[in-house]
């Protein structure tokens, strides 16, 4: 029973950390990160790395929790969904720090957050803890949300070419 209870163990965290490795490949900080106008109320550069590794983490348990305590035919579509909910958030990092969208990712976070609820309605009657876990990466994620919408009015428009290009 332990070797079964390992593989979600190892898919859990695995895809969590493909997720962490994927968002911090393509999270390209520099001088044009640097030059954004940002808001007054956004965390220091150095508070985002701990944040996401507390997120990853508890998003990893609440996985192997919901793919534990789901019935078999289920645990095929949760990994999906979470599968799913790792590409949003890595296409987000995509998004804003490697094409230098951050409108294009203020559109795709409403997709990364909506995804995240959907995670937390579907496994909530399968376990309550899980579904408690990704709470926290709810907030977070809306947070998120809250300062891509500023850099986006500070900033506008995106997409032009720039003379350092």
């Amino acid at each position: 029973m332990e070797d079964i209870a390992l593989v979600p163990a190892l898919v859990a965290g695995a895809v969590a950390l493909a997720c962490a490795v994927a968002g911090g490949v393509l999270t390209r900080l520099g001088p044009w990160y640097d030059q954004l106008r940002k808001p007054s109320f956004q965390p220091p550069d150095w508070l985002f790395g701990p944040a996401w590794t507390v997120i990853f983490t508890l998003t990893a348990i609440a996985g192997y929790r919901a793919w534990m305590g789901a019935a078999p035919a289920d645990a095929t579509w949760i990994l999906a969904l979470f599968l799913v909910n790792a590409l949003l958030n890595a296409a987000w990092s995509g998004f804003f720090f490697t094409m230098r969208r951050p409108d294009w990712a203020l559109c795709e976070v409403a997709l990364l957050w909506l995804s995240i609820i959907v995670l937390i309605v579907a496994i909530w009657p399968i376990d309550l803890t899980a579904a408690a876990l990704l709470i926290p990466y709810l907030f977070w994620v809306s947070f998120a949300a809250v300062l891509n919408l500023a850099v986006v009015r500070l900033n506008a428009p995106f997409g032009a070419k720039t003379a350092s290009e």
